[in-house]
């Protein structure tokens, strides 16, 4: 089962349901009743595994792309981008993204942040606050963005 993601940014993932030894034996099994888990699960940005799922998401919209290249250029046109939108009144994505000089460059540059997690996102947006100035997005809203931009750029 593939990640969806919705427009509120939100992603709906598969869950891997778990496996119960019967009592009767050794066999392992899955619950198929009616208390069986969920099979999948909502995330929302900045909860627990968003961030990886997101990378995960981008992965599936185009599984044959080349591994991610992060340039200083990409990563400067992306953090620059990344404030216009935070910093927008209406959080206006298409705009911002048209201006984008070099749009792959700056996507290559987002996905990078988003490979390396949580701690990838927090120092992204540190360094979005001292290059731009202003104070530093929470991971999670600078997570949501990149998402928004990434779904607007593919």
């Amino acid at each position: 089962m593939d990640i969806v993601r919705n427009t509120d940014g939100t992603l709906v993932v598969p869950v891997q349901q778990e496996r119960h030894h019967d009592t009767d034996g050794d066999e392992e099994s899955t619950s198929g009743g009616a208390d069986a888990a969920p099979t999948t699960r909502v995330l929302h940005p900045g909860e627990g595994g968003y961030d990886e799922a997101l990378a995960e998401w981008d992965l599936q919209q185009n599984p044959d792309r080349a591994p991610v290249v992060s340039t200083a250029n990409g990563r400067q046109e992306a953090m620059a981008l990344v404030h216009a939108v935070a910093t927008s009144p209406d959080h206006a994505i298409a705009p911002a993204v048209e201006a984008l000089d070099d749009p792959e460059a700056s996507a290559q540059a987002l996905r990078h942040v988003l490979v390396g997690g949580v701690h990838s996102v927090e120092g992204f947006a540190a360094e979005i606050a001292e290059a731009e100035g202003g104070d530093p997005l929470p991971a999670h809203e600078a997570t949501k963005i990149i998402g928004e931009v990434l779904a607007e750029l593919d």
